[in-house]
């Protein structure tokens, strides 16, 4: 057909690649959940798995979030500010949760954490569970939530450049002082962005989570496990109903991160 252009073609074809990837199974989502009125997703809503679902979500996502915001804010400065021996291996070993799969990492916590793994092995003799608990979860979770703030700031600093903190240390501030007044008004959008996906990883991990954590309903299932669960037990209406609100979740995180990237300057790169 020559009289079709070829950018119209290859537009075509993104469209309906994206509409069978994305929006088809999107849209059947929504659909399951709703086919049959509201009736079941707010019986879902009220169910006590599923609350216990959302509550262990925010429980691990409070922990998980803080930490690696703390641990990525360090890591930045430190890879920013700094060149030594063993920098590129350390920006390697800070980017291994993005290569390696996240059932592997669940594996590898179980092995580390289990009753006679090399660290695991002394909570048990102190009678402490991580495994199939929360301890073991937040673990698997800050794992596959690494790199997410160190990966947005490091470009910010690297762009800011170290100038504007040297001369406010020359002009005798302090370092907290440089940190607080200097450092976080410019890195202050990258490091939201990195938070805002770090959060939207950690609400949403399943694979990681789901082999430390045993999956047993209201006691160790997150809201990606509950939606698997009650999928294997036929309850399918209820998995969906849980699916549509991870579904909001992610929309959510959607808005959020288009209007981060405004600020972020992500839209001119």
């Amino acid at each position: 057909m020559p009289w079709i252009k070829p950018k119209y073609l290859l537009i075509a074809l993104a469209l309906a690649y994206l509409g069978l990837i994305l929006v088809i199974p999107v849209v059947s989502v929504f659909y399951e959940a709703f086919h049959n009125g509201l009736g079941q997703f707010l019986t879902t809503m009220k169910d006590d798995n599923f609350l216990a679902a959302v509550r262990l979500t925010l429980i691990i996502a409070l922990i998980a979030v803080p930490l690696n915001t703390v641990f990525g804010l360090c890591a930045a400065w430190v890879l920013a500010r700094n060149q030594f021996p063993g920098r590129a291996l350390f920006l390697s070993v800070l980017d291994l949760p993005f290569s390696i799969s996240p059932v592997v990492a669940g594996l590898m916590i179980v092995l580390l954490y289990g009753q006679k793994g090399w660290i695991g092995s002394f909570f048990h003799e102190a009678d402490i569970k991580i495994l199939f608990a929360i301890p073991g979860m937040t673990i698997a979770t800050i794992f596959v939530t690494l790199p997410f703030v160190a990966r947005e700031v490091i470009p910010v600093l690297e762009e800011m450049g170290p100038e504007q903190e040297e001369a406010a240390r020359i002009l005798g501030a302090k370092d907290w002082q440089i940190f607080w007044r200097v450092t976080l008004p410019n890195i202050r959008w990258g490091l939201l962005y990195g938070v805002l996906l770090t959060n939207a990883r950690a609400m949403g991990e399943f694979g990681a989570v789901s082999v430390v954590s045993g999956s047993i309903l209201g006691q160790t299932s997150t809201l990606p496990i509950f939606v698997e669960q009650e999928y294997k037990n036929y309850q399918t209406e209820a998995a969906f109903s849980a699916a549509v609100v991870l579904a909001l979740l992610a929309a959510v995180t959607l808005v959020l991160k288009e209007i981060l990237e405004r600020y972020t300057g992500h839209h001119s790169k």
